[in-house]
């Protein structure tokens, strides 16, 4: 009992003081309904980083976007392969509790179909397109493939699934685009927690919005915004923690050097925790575009 209750009140430091599981599943995605012409491909790679307390988790990201006809509409399909390094220190209830996790994180699969408002068009067809109203609908899955230790209690892999549906729409005003998105979260178990532990989690549910602004020169700027709540976890059925509540806020950058290459900024901090899992958040990325006629 006397371990039973030493892992319980770890597992609860870790969950109300980690920047893992919002980050991975809940990151600020502007421009998630948009179209693009069908053959086009984004080969991207970049640095986030992401800090909470004394808990930093530094991820390297490599991500391939290729653009699709699905039914008339364009989609497209994204592979995310993110690399971590996880490190900190924090004193709970006298307890000290460390930190130190590095390797692949798991890797995620997202597929956006849009379901109106974004025809499939060739690189010169849409040349022509003006957007209006675009709806559309995701799903995101997690593998769990990143390096996972069952003796050590903070991993940068997670020894689970998780998939996410959602849907979201984009109108176009001007040069404005006004984005609404919703999405659920649901988790497998893991299994293998602390040498044979179930660690268990409701689903999350999930909504962002993003006000966006487009530049002559085809740069773009976005205030960003979420709003998550649920995630209630369990260690071999009991609850640990009350369910989450957070509201996030951020802004994106992009910034093209030429017709192949761009660069984006992002930023994003916690405004409210009902757990105190808020986590501050700075981000990189370069990204190559290829294929479909350029």
């Amino acid at each position: 009992m006397l371990g039973y209750r030493f892992c319980c009140g770890s597992c609860l430091a870790v969950l109300l003081l980690l920047p893992i599981r919002p980050l991975l599943a809940q990151e600020i995605e502007a421009r998630a309904y948009s179209n693009a012409p069908i053959g086009i491909n984004f080969l991207s790679a970049g640095v986030v980083q992401a800090k909470s307390g004394k808990y930093t988790l530094t991820s390297e990201v490599l991500g391939l976007t290729h653009i699709f006809d699905i039914a008339g509409q364009s989609g497209k399909l994204t592979l995310v392969l993110p690399y971590g390094e996880l490190s900190g220190t924090a004193t709970v209830g006298g307890q000290s509790i460390n930190a130190s996790s590095e390797g692949l994180s798991d890797p995620l699969i997202k597929a956006y179909v849009n379901l109106y408002g974004a025809p499939a068009l060739t690189l010169d067809e849409f040349k022509d397109y003006q957007q209006d109203l675009i709806i559309g609908a995701s799903l995101t899955a997690s593998i769990p493939w990143g390096k996972y230790n069952n003796d050590q209690l903070i991993n940068v892999g997670a020894n689970r699934w998780f998939i996410q549906p959602g849907i979201g729409a984009s109108q176009a005003v001007g040069p404005w685009r006004f984005e609404l998105s919703g999405a659920a979260t649901i988790y497998t178990s893991n299994t293998s927690f602390m040498g044979g532990n179930s660690l268990s989690e409701n689903p999350v549910y999930s909504t962002q919005t993003h006000a966006i602004y487009y530049f002559p020169s085809t740069a773009w700027i976005s205030v960003d915004a979420t709003y998550y709540i649920g995630g209630q976890s369990y260690l071999n059925g009991v609850a640990l923690n009350s369910s989450q509540e957070n509201w996030r806020f951020g802004t994106t950058m992009s910034y093209p050097v030429n017709k192949h290459n761009s660069i984006r900024l992002s930023a994003s901090t916690g405004v409210y925790s009902r757990t105190n899992n808020s986590y501050d958040l700075l981000g990189i990325s370069w990204q190559y575009r290829f294929g479909g006629g350029l």
